[in-house]
């Protein structure tokens, strides 16, 4: 049985775009697979999986560096899952300061779309007066 698969077969089976294969190719998230004579790259089997892994891991908020490493620390047999776990809770706390600063955000704008009746010429616009720091 062939457990090789073409990048448009990896990308198939991993439920990703080509060019996201070749992506993290480059990052270097994904090994570099040998080619055959004919130029096409054969990639493992397992790569689909690594890939699962790297975009599930986005979707959770790891940048493509703490992917790196936890592909890394997954392969060290050294590796406790209480490493694993300091990660997790560092992106928990990544995550919470992002929401604070978001909501933060958020009461400004609000503050100043209420400023705003919207019946003033854009020289008056309150809004834009208060972004050039033009209102105190």
């Amino acid at each position: 049985m062939n457990t090789s698969l073409t990048i448009g077969q990896l990308a198939r089976k991993a439920e990703i775009n080509l060019e996201t294969v070749r992506y993290y190719e480059r990052r270097g998230l994904l090994p570099k697979p040998p080619r055959t004579p004919s130029g096409y790259r054969l990639f493992p089997a397992e790569a689909a999986q690594r890939l699962r892994f790297i975009m599930r891991s986005q979707e959770l908020g790891f940048s493509l560096a703490e992917i790196r490493e936890l592909l890394a620390l997954r392969l060290s047999p050294r590796t406790s899952s209480s490493e694993i776990r300091k990660r997790a809770q560092a992106k928990i706390s990544d995550i919470e300061n992002k929401i604070k600063s978001l909501e933060s955000m958020r009461k400004s704008l609000r503050k100043l779309a209420a400023s705003c009746d919207g019946c003033r010429p854009v020289s008056q616009c309150p809004i834009l007066e208060s972004l050039a720091g033009e209102c105190t």
